[in-house]
C-alpha cells in the first residue's frame, strides 16, 4: 500500500481521493478554523483603520496572532486531560465541543467592545480570539491528521487549506457586508457561528481509529511525560534541529508581507469595494485553484520537490507586492499581484502542511503538530507587530517588500540542503505510514 510520502499517481487517482468522507470531513474542520483567524486579521485591520486608529497601532495588533505560536505550551492538555461528561464522545469530540464554544464566546465579546472607546479593551479581547482560534485549531489539527489514512494526507491537507480559506474569507466578507449595513458589533456576532461546522462534524465522523493515548493519566509523572514526551520523541530524530531551523525560517518573508497588504491597499487608495473584489473575490478563487493545483503537485512530484518548488513560489510573490507598489493604483496590477500570491500560498499550504502533517508521532498529535505550525510563523508574526509599521514609514512599501522576498531564501536554500543530506526521507513520524514505523523512503 503507498503511504503519505511515497509514490505517484496519475491524475484520475490524485482527483479522486477528494471525495472520500475524510478528506470531505477535513474541508469542514478548516472552515472553522479559518473564522477566528480573519476576525483578527484583515477584517480587524480594516476595522481599525476605519475607525482612524494609528498604522503603528494598527500593526501593533497583530502581536495577537503569537497566541498562535504559543499553543505548544497549552497543546499537551488536548492530549493529556480527559473532560469530564463530554469525554464519553471520545478525546478528541470532546475538545472540539468545548473549543468550539470558547470560539464563539470570545469572537462574542470581541463584537462588542469599542476600537475607539477603549484600545486597550479591543487588544484584550482580540488575544482571547487568539487564545480561543488557537485552541481550536490544536484540537481541529490533531482530529484531521488522525482521521485521515497516511495516503490521504496531501488531499486532506488540500481540503483543509480549501475549507480554511472558505471559512476566513466568507468570516471577512461576511464581516464586511454587514458592517457597512448593521455595524461591526452585528457583523462579529453573525461570524462566531462559523465555529459551527467543526463542531457539527466531530459529532457525525465520531472519534478518529488512529488516535493513540500517550500516557495513562495517573499522577504528576504521566502528566510530566505528556508534557515532555512530544519534544522528546522529535528531538531524537536525526537532523531534528535543522528541521526546526527549517520551520522556523520558511514563512518569514511570506508572513511579514501577508500581514501587512490591508494596509497597502488603504495607502494606495483602494476602496473597500475593490478590496473585496480582487483581495477578497478574486484572491478567494485564485488560492482555491492554488491548492486544487498544489494537491497534483504533490501526487505527480512527491513531496520533497513540490515543497522546494511551492517555496520557491511563495517567495517570488512578495516580490509582485513590491512591483505594485512601485506601479501605485492599479486594479490590473493588483489584480497580479493578489492572484499570483493567492495561486503560490494555495499549491504551498498543501504541499507543505502535508510535509508538517508527516511529521507527528500519532501518540503526540496535537502538541507535536502545535509545536510545528506555531513555530512556522512565530518570527514572521513578532517582526510585523513590532516593526513592520516602522519599517514601512521608514522605507516605503517597494523596499519593504523586496526586505521580505530576501527573507523567503534562507528557507528555500535549508530546504534543498535537507533534501540532499536525507534529511526530509528521516524526519517523518507516525503519521505518515500504516505502522508505527517510519517512512524509509520519499518520493525524490
Amino acid at each position: 500500500m503507498t503511504d503519505a510520502t511515497t509514490g505517484r499517481k496519475g491524475w484520475a487517482d490524485a482527483v479522486k481521493p477528494y471525495v472520500q468522507p475524510a478528506p470531505l470531513a477535513s474541508f469542514f474542520l478548516g472552515v472553522s478554523s479559518g473564522a477566528p483567524f480573519a476576525m483578527i486579521a484583515a477584517t480587524l485591520t480594516t476595522r481599525l483603520a476605519q475607525d482612524g486608529i494609528d498604522k503603528k497601532a494598527v500593526t501593533t495588533f497583530t502581536l495577537a496572532f503569537l497566541v498562535y505560536n504559543l499553543k505548544w505550551l497549552w497543546a499537551w492538555m488536548v492530549d493529556g486531560v480527559r473532560l469530564p461528561v463530554l469525554g464519553r464522545l471520545g478525546q478528541r469530540v470532546s475538545w472540539l465541543l468545548v473549543a468550539g464554544v470558547f470560539v464563539m464566546g470570545a469572537i462574542a465579546w470581541l463584537a462588542l467592545v469599542d476600537p475607539k472607546a477603549s484600545l486597550v479593551q479591543t487588544a484584550y479581547a482580540a488575544v482571547l480570539v487568539g487564545v480561543a482560534g488557537a485552541t481550536f485549531d490544536i484540537v481541529i489539527d490533531a482530529y484531521r491528521i488522525e482521521l485521515l489514512k497516511p495516503e490521504q494526507l496531501g488531499v486532506g491537507s488540500g481540503m483543509s487549506q480549501y475549507g480554511w480559506r472558505i471559512g476566513s474569507v466568507a468570516a471577512g466578507s461576511l464581516a464586511l457586508v454587514l458592517a457597512a449595513r448593521i455595524g461591526w458589533h452585528g457583523a462579529y456576532l453573525a461570524c462566531a457561528l462559523f465555529a459551527l461546522p467543526a463542531m457539527l462534524t466531530g459529532l457525525i465522523m465520531g472519534e478518529p481509529e488512529r488516535h493513540r493515548d500517550p500516557v495513562a493519566r495517573r499522577g504528576i509523572g504521566e502528566v510530566a511525560q505528556s508534557i515532555a514526551g512530544p519534544l522528546v520523541e522529535f528531538f531524537k530524530r536525526r537532523g531534528a534541529v535543522l528541521v526546526l531551523l527549517f520551520i522556523l525560517l520558511h514563512k518569514i518573508g511570506d508572513t511579514l508581507a501577508n500581514l501587512t497588504f490591508r494596509l497597502l491597499f488603504d495607502d494606495l487608495g483602494f476602496s473597500n469595494d475593490e478590496i473585496a473584489i480582487y483581495d477578497v473575490g478574486m484572491g478567494f478563487w485564485a488560492y482555491l485553484l492554488g491548492i486544487f493545483i498544489g494537491g497534483i503537485l504533490y501526487a505527480r512530484m512527491g513531496l520533497k520537490r513540490s515543497v522546494l518548488l511551492s517555496l520557491i513560489l511563495m517567495c517570488v510573490s512578495n516580490f509582485s507586492f513590491a512591483a505594485l507598489a512601485a506601479l501605485g493604483k492599479s486594479n490590473w496590477g493588483m489584480a497580479g499581484a493578489i492572484g499570483f500570491e493567492n495561486i503560490a500560498s494555495g499549491i504551498g499550504g498543501v504541499t507543505v502542511v502535508a510535509y508538517f502533517s508527516a511529521l507527528c508521532d500519532l501518540r503526540f498529535t496535537a502538541a507535536q503538530y502545535a509545536l510545528i505550525s506555531a513555530a512556522a510563523s512565530i518570527v514572521g508574526r513578532f517582526l510585523t507587530g513590532t516593526t513592520a509599521g516602522a519599517l514601512i514609514e521608514r522605507f516605503g512599501y517597494v523596499q519593504f517588500y523586496l526586505l521580505t522576498t530576501a527573507l523567503a531564501v534562507p528557507g528555500i536554500l535549508l530546504f534543498w540542503l535537507m533534501m540532499r543530506a536525507g534529511l526530509i526521507d528521516a524526519s517523518v513520524g507516525t503519521a505518515a505510514t500504516e505502522d508505527t514505523q517510519k517512512a524509509a523512503e520519499i518520493a525524490p
